[in-house]
């Protein structure tokens, strides 16, 4: 017998049944319990907000971290009739903004950044609506940038600290043990209910090579692309090596577009929408792109480089087949990528010599924007020291700095050691978040045996097959509604 949920489920979101783990975080929060939810990529996260979003009074507040996933998680819910949803962010005008906030609780759907959040105008709306639910989306941030990029994930747990707050759902595709405690605390959760599925996806091939030089790395990366089949993502670390590498392969004849965070925002979201359309077949990035990006037929995840930690290359590889199909993860090395992946995840952090002169800024009653302006410290140098230091002394703040930034040292060494002992790759990212792997499929990694052109060959077998059996399903649905 159908029950009540499955009945909405069908009704509203034209699904005969849960993905695994979406019933039983759905009850959760209808429960009015505190949810951590750990799904992996493409197994459906949004609806465990959505749905309890419908069946709930008052507004749901979902604090999302990047512009571009939040405008993409709105623009879902319009394709599906939803008119009461509204995205706060840095691109409204003061009038704008203060338009909104007055009608602001008429809204089911909101989305905050963790700065829009912190605003005492927002704050003070926030307090004076009623809300149902606040989801923390892509939770694992608050870890992975709180500490030492984007100090406003900390402050959320201020502002959820307050009595009779409602209940708080973190979702996140990836979370070690360390994270899961972080999130936990962060988000001042209560005895939160956790759901954890198994975030191993066997139809996504890993492999690690390594080669001589960079100029190596480039042509191999070239013959991968030509010779086995997209969609793809390129991920690289630098935006002139994005810029650069998009240039050669368009000029090989690959539609390709580079995506970084120094592009004007709409040229970002125009590159992405391309992508989305298959007008674009390959996008060459930093990890700037790809979180939220639902695109269900990705086949190939390029790295060119280590990345800054396990659980950042599980996202960024999780992008590849979320229909169910093979698809290859492949990372091209050379023995100098550790140093280099070492700078760039360290270089704009602060270390003593900032932090005395932002002291010292302090003291003579000048803003630290100033230091900005003069080039003396970086806006992310501000960002963290205007965190830490109200709240610990000098010394204190300089010994935090000091053990994050060995600890992301230790994140990378990490991630080579993974991809370049001779241990399975699918194993030990699987035990890192605290996970048993049970069972590895056929061409399971480099490490285990890989031959990527009969993973290939599979995807482009049971593509037209999987196109079939999605219009087969729109059909029979269609059908069971008009009845």
């Amino acid at each position: 017998m159908t029950s009540h949920l499955e009945k909405v489920l069908f009704d509203k979101f034209g699904y005969s049944a849960f993905r695994p783990g979406q019933k039983e975080i759905i009850q959760s929060v209808l429960n009015k319990e505190d949810v951590l939810a750990i799904l992996p990529t493409g197994m459906g996260k949004s609806l465990c907000y959505q749905m309890p979003g419908y069946l709930l009074p008052y507004s749901v507040i979902i604090i999302s971290p990047l512009l571009s996933l939040m405008q993409d998680q709105v623009d879902q819910l319009k394709k599906m009739g939803e008119k009461r949803v509204v995205a706060m962010n840095s691109f409204l005008t003061p009038p704008e903004k203060n338009a909104l906030l007055q009608k602001l609780d008429t809204y089911k759907f909101i989305f905050l950044s963790p700065e829009m959040v912190m605003q005492e105008q927002v704050k003070a709306k926030l307090q004076t609506m009623p809300i149902s639910l606040v989801v923390a989306d892509e939770a694992h941030c608050i870890s992975q940038w709180g500490f030492d990029f984007r100090p406003d994930y900390l402050r959320l747990s201020d502002w959820l600290s307050f009595k009779g707050r409602p209940p708080v759902l973190a979702l996140t595709a990836t979370a070690t043990p360390k994270v899961i405690n972080d999130i936990t605390t962060q988000l001042n959760l209560k005895t939160p209910s956790i759901h954890i599925q198994s975030l191993d996806r066997p139809n996504i091939r890993y492999e690690a090579l390594e080669v001589d030089s960079q100029e190596d790395k480039f042509e191999l990366i070239a013959a991968q692309i030509n010779q086995f089949s997209g969609p793809g993502i390129i991920y690289t670390q630098s935006r002139k090596k994005a810029d650069e590498y998009a240039l050669k392969l368009s000029t090989m004849g690959i539609r390709i577009a580079s995506y970084h965070a120094g592009m004007e925002h709409v040229d970002r979201m125009f590159i992405q929408q391309q992508f989305l359309n298959g007008e674009v077949e390959w996008v060459c990035a930093t990890n700037a792109f790809g979180m939220g990006v639902h695109k269900d037929d990705v086949r190939q995840i390029i790295h060119d480089h280590f990345p800054s930690s396990v659980a950042n290359y599980a996202q960024e590889v999780g992008r590849a087949g979320r229909d169910g199909l093979d698809s290859l993860a492949t990372l091209f090395f050379t023995r100098d990528d550790e140093d280099h992946s070492i700078f760039v995840a360290t270089n704009d952090f602060p270390d003593e010599s900032h932090v005395k002169v932002y002291k010292e800024f302090l003291q003579n009653g000048q803003h630290p924007g100033q230091l900005v302006e003069m080039g003396l410290l970086s806006e992310t140098h501000v960002r963290i020291l205007t965190y830490w230091l109200p709240r610990k002394s000098a010394e204190e703040t300089i010994n935090i700095l000091h053990q994050l930034k060995r600890q992301k040292i230790e994140q990378i060494y990490l991630v080579k050691e993974i991809l370049t002992n001779t241990s399975c790759i699918r194993q030990q990212i699987i035990e890192v978040f605290g996970q048993k792997l049970n069972e590895r499929p056929d061409n399971c990694c480099s490490k285990c045996g890989l031959i990527k052109e009969e993973v290939v060959n599979q995807s482009k077998k049971h593509e037209n097959q999987r196109i079939i059996q999605t219009w087969e399903k729109r059909i029979s649905a269609l059908f069971q509604r008009n009845d």
